[in-house]
C-alpha cells in the first residue's frame, strides 16, 4: 500500500505533527547540534560546559541551544544562577514512530533484494551440466 500525505499537519497517517517533525529534522540536521544532544545524553550539563569540545563563541552555541529547544529537544532549567540544559528524548520518538511507517517498504525492498542476490548466487543449469562433464583435475580422457 501506497502511503499519502498531505499538506495538512493534522493528516499525517502516524499521529505525528509535522510541524514538529520538520523542526526536529532541521535541528538534527546540524552535526554541533547532534553533539549537543550527544552530550546531554550522559546528563545534564551547562552552556558552558557543552561549548567546551567546540571552537565556538557563547553566543553561537546559546543560538544552537535555542534551536534545540524551539525543537523541544532540550530543556533548560533554572537553579539560581546555573542552568543546566537537559535532553527531552520524545521529539526522537516521534521520527521513531514516523520512520516506522516505512519500515514494510524497507523490507519488502531487503526482501526483494535478498531473493536476488540468492539467484544470483545459484549457479545456472548450464553451469552445473558442464561442471558434471568435465573432467576431474588430474584425470586422463
Amino acid at each position: 500500500s501506497k502511503l499519502m500525505f498531505s499538506s495538512n499537519p493534522s493528516s499525517d497517517p502516524t499521529g505525528v505533527n509535522e510541524m514538529q517533525l520538520n523542526q526536529t529534522f532541521a535541528a538534527l540536521a546540524n552535526t554541533t547540534r547532534r553533539a549537543i544532544l550527544a552530550r546531554l545524553v550522559e546528563g545534564d550539563a551547562t552552556v558552558n560546559e557543552l561549548a567546551e569540545p567546540f571552537e565556538m563563541s557563547l553566543p553561537a552555541i546559546s543560538k544552537h541551544i535555542k534551536v534545540l529547544e524551539r525543537a523541544g529537544l532540550i530543556q533548560q532549567g533554572q537553579h539560581a544562577q546555573y542552568r543546566p540544559c537537559s535532553l527531552n528524548a520524545s521529539p526522537i520518538q516521534h521520527v521513531a514512530t514516523w520512520t516506522e511507517t516505512y519500515r514494510p517498504i524497507w523490507e519488502a525492498r531487503f526482501d526483494k533484494m535478498s531473493a536476488y542476490v540468492k539467484k544470483l548466487e545459484q549457479p545456472s543449469e548450464n553451469e552445473s551440466q558442464n561442471k558434471k562433464d568435465a573432467p576431474i583435475k588430474g584425470e586422463s580422457s
